[in-house]
């Protein structure tokens, strides 16, 4: 397949499980568990599709302290390539901290070094003898956001497909040139909110038929309702594999990324990437964190079968 390289954000999540209700202001509620684990989109992307064999590597910047540690540890272990993320001496690893309620996730971040990453923190030379990039959370990387379309650029100059997902824009501005952006991306992989805060529109297909013009694969994820897909014009709907006792949902966008990326530069079919990703989106939500489920390839299998009654083998035909 060749290394896919993710370029990003990185930082450790702090999750609250267990809530009888999200947080009101003023009042004090109780968390039933907590744990402390990888956090951002990209390093849980990352991780993920390394552990469903994916060769990837990771382009980031962490501080020089124990969170940054962290998150070294847990990207090689399972075998995350990490020699080009950057250690910061003069800066904090960022941190979110995560509360989660069922299906619902509020959710505050402290940025720390990954504002300052950039253009300048990139090894070329590892991302020319790669195949695949991978750009997320763009609006939580603002050099990187203003420099993206030279990425891009340098990208496919290199010979290399990518893939976006731009993630949620926590100024709520949603200020990225699309038809800059899009043709340079051959895998387009917001979820429906952030598609509709781009686009402007209030309907996804109205919002999918707007970027036709200038995007090239758009997968939308709709959470329990699937994903919805738009090559060349012609849209694929895939429903969702249900998980009726979700731990958290926290992830979950990020692993149907993965699964979808790691069949897809396989050679299969959009649609049947999308249900590989749908797949992958629904096993992670059987543990906490996005990335607890994903110890290793055999065990994602494992869940697999005995929770969503489905073979591993009817997926890799």
């Amino acid at each position: 397949m060749g290394k896919i390289v993710v370029v990003g954000e990185l930082n450790v999540d702090l999750i609250l499980d267990g809530l009888s209700h999200l947080p009101v202001k003023g009042k004090e509620i109780l968390a039933n568990a907590m744990s402390l684990t990888l956090g951002s989109s990209s390093a849980i992307f990352a991780n993920n599709l390394s552990v469903l064999g994916s060769d990837v590597a990771f382009v980031g910047k962490v501080g020089e302290d124990l969170f940054g540690d962290l998150v070294m540890s847990r990207l090689r272990r399972s075998g995350v390539d990490t020699q080009a993320v950057v250690r910061d001496r003069d800066r904090q690893t960022g941190a979110t901290v995560a509360i989660s309620f069922g299906n619902e996730r509020a959710m505050v971040t402290y940025p720390g070094v990954m504002d300052t990453f950039g253009m300048n923190d990139i090894n070329w030379d590892l991302l020319a003898e790669a195949r695949h990039l991978h750009v997320s959370s763009i609006f939580l990387q603002p050099r990187l956001k203003r420099d993206l379309v030279s990425l891009l650029h340098k990208a496919k100059s290199l010979g290399m497909t990518t893939s976006l997902d731009v993630q949620w824009d926590p100024n709520e501005r949603w200020d990225l040139p699309i038809r800059e952006v899009l043709p340079l991306v051959d895998l387009f992989l917001p979820n429906e909110v952030e598609l509709l805060a781009l686009t402007g529109c209030g309907a996804v297909e109205r919002a999918m038929n707007k970027l036709s013009r200038f995007a090239n694969v758009v997968v939308v994820k709709l959470g329990q309702k699937g994903c919805l897909a738009m090559e060349n014009g012609v849209f694929t709907d895939v429903p969702s594999f249900m998980n009726e006792n979700v731990v958290d949902a926290i992830g979950a966008g990020d692993s149907f990324n993965a699964g979808f990326i790691h069949y897809f530069l396989q050679g299969h079919s959009v649609e049947r990437s999308q249900m590989y990703g749908n797949l992958i989106g629904a096993i992670s939500t059987t543990s906490a964190g996005g990335t607890g489920a994903f110890t290793s390839r055999e065990d994602v299998m494992e869940i697999a079968r005995t929770k969503f009654n489905f073979s591993y083998d009817d997926v890799e035909r």
